[in-house]
């Protein structure tokens, strides 16, 4: 009888065992479980992050931007178009900008792309100046943005090559070229200023001169004669005229 007990008591003692061993078992693997299961929403998490950085960035960039023409402002039907094509443009840019890599280039873009919007504004300032920048907006600047898709698809193709390399080194080097002439085109819209100018500041050193009251007679000798000044006004006046005639007349054609 002694005997039967022992045995029973020892055969408790073994199924308490097993049962705590699986019961640890199970809790092992519910851990493990809740741990893949915090991984994996973590890593989705991070992907998700991931992908809205780009759209939140993408979105940045699009706000920064307000039309010229919000709030249905006009300069008049031909500034009114060169502002809409001259803000696409830019938008083009800046998504070309996004995704080319080169930092060089990406430079180049920002560069073409705020002395774009200073010619915009220059214009806005002075909408007697659209005929001047038309052929900017019409065909430099478009041409110059077909090249910029031209570089991002033979840079995305990812090796070198004799075409693809001679390709990429033409166009950064006329984007150079354009960077120049754009520059030059800006400084041309303020012509007129920088002559006002002058002839302010040399009509007011002659009447100082004769009044005996300017005294820095290295300064006078370097400006230019009136005669001069009047000169070069009346070309600059006959050159705006000709200008506007020749824009009235390919509107009209």
């Amino acid at each position: 009888m002694k005997g039967l007990l022992l045995l029973i008591l020892a055969a408790l003692a073994v199924l308490v065992f097993l049962l705590a061993r699986k019961g640890k078992a199970v809790k092992t693997k519910g851990e493990e479980y809740n741990v893949a299961n915090t991984k994996r929403a973590s890593e989705r998490l991070g992907v998700a992050k991931k992908e809205e950085a780009p759209a939140a960035e993408k979105k940045s960039t699009e706000t920064k931007r307000v039309s010229r023409l919000a709030g249905k402002k006009t300069y008049g039907a031909q500034l009114d178009e060169l502002i809409r094509e001259g803000e696409a443009a830019v938008a083009e840019m800046d998504q070309l900008t996004e995704k080319i890599k080169d930092e060089e280039i990406r430079e180049k873009i920002g560069e073409i792309s705020h002395v774009t919007e200073k010619i915009l504004d220059a214009a806005i300032e002075d909408p007697s100046k659209a005929p001047q920048i038309k052929k900017f907006f019409r065909y430099y600047l478009p041409t110059t943005i077909k090249l910029l898709n031209s570089y991002d698809k033979l840079s995305s193709q990812g090796i070198d090559g004799e075409n693809i390399d001679k390709g990429l080194k033409s166009i950064d080097t006329m984007l150079d070229v354009s960077i120049e002439a754009f520059k030059k085109r800006l400084d041309s819209l303020f012509a007129d200023q920088a002559l006002d100018i002058e002839t302010d500041i040399d009509v007011m050193n002659q009447m100082l001169k004769r009044e005996g009251l300017s005294t820095n007679e290295d300064f006078l000798a370097e400006r230019p004669a009136t005669s001069d000044v009047e000169a070069a006004a009346s070309a600059f006046s006959s050159s705006n005229t000709a200008s506007a005639a020749a824009a009235q007349a390919e509107q009209k054609g």
